[in-house]
């Protein structure tokens, strides 16, 4: 049974989520998840040790339902190749939904720990990263196991390759308020895994 102490918690992370995605952690004060949550400075503190824990508690929140999105997106195949070709198709129209998280996560809070020396949430965006990258090699792997993707293939070389691609478009088509950036992107990537990856 969910404890009242525990709704609260959940309520303050997932209100405190898209503030600390879209502003970062340095520019987030207490005052904005007061306000926020309407709930007093040490009411929060009640449930988290610092400001840095519910920093970190908001970016896996917002990080596990962008998974789970991905995730039952993908399920509407077996097919490893055609897996690949879902991935490109989420991102394609990740733009409006990125939005409502207040921003692509992994690279708001990559970019925001990084200027901003937090070393703590840049190890939790690294650990994301490299879960990603595996989960797309993963794929590929059981593509080659299925007998669809080339045996030649180098599965984390080109899940790395991916992923990149992929991270980069976000980031300029947020900087350049422009989806061309992601829809070409995903164009290219189609393109790599029908004459590249694909028997």
């Amino acid at each position: 049974m969910t404890t009242k102490a525990q709704l609260t918690s959940q309520y303050i992370i997932e209100t405190a989520a898209p503030i600390f995605n879209k502003n970062g952690y340095a520019a987030t004060s207490m005052s904005d998840l007061t306000k926020a949550t309407g709930l007093t400075k040490g009411a929060i503190y009640g449930n988290f040790k610092n400001k840095e824990e519910l920093a970190i508690s908001a970016f896996k929140f917002t990080v596990k339902k962008l998974m789970i999105r991905i995730s039952n997106h993908l399920e509407q195949t077996d097919s490893p190749i055609q897996k690949l070709l879902l991935i490109t198709d989420f991102y394609r129209n990740y733009y409006d939904y990125s939005k409502q998280l207040g921003g692509c996560p992994v690279i708001n809070v990559g970019v925001d720990a990084n200027n901003n020396k937090n070393t703590l949430l840049l190890e939790k965006v690294k650990l994301i990263i490299e879960r990603i990258q595996d989960q797309i090699a993963t794929i590929i792997e059981n593509g080659i196991e299925a007998g669809e993707i080339s045996p030649e293939i180098n599965t984390m070389q080109y899940a790395k390759r991916l992923d990149t691609m992929i991270q980069g478009a976000i980031f300029m088509t947020y900087t350049m308020d422009d989806e061309f950036y992601l829809k070409d992107t995903m164009f290219q990537i189609d393109q790599m895994i029908n004459n590249e990856l694909k028997i």
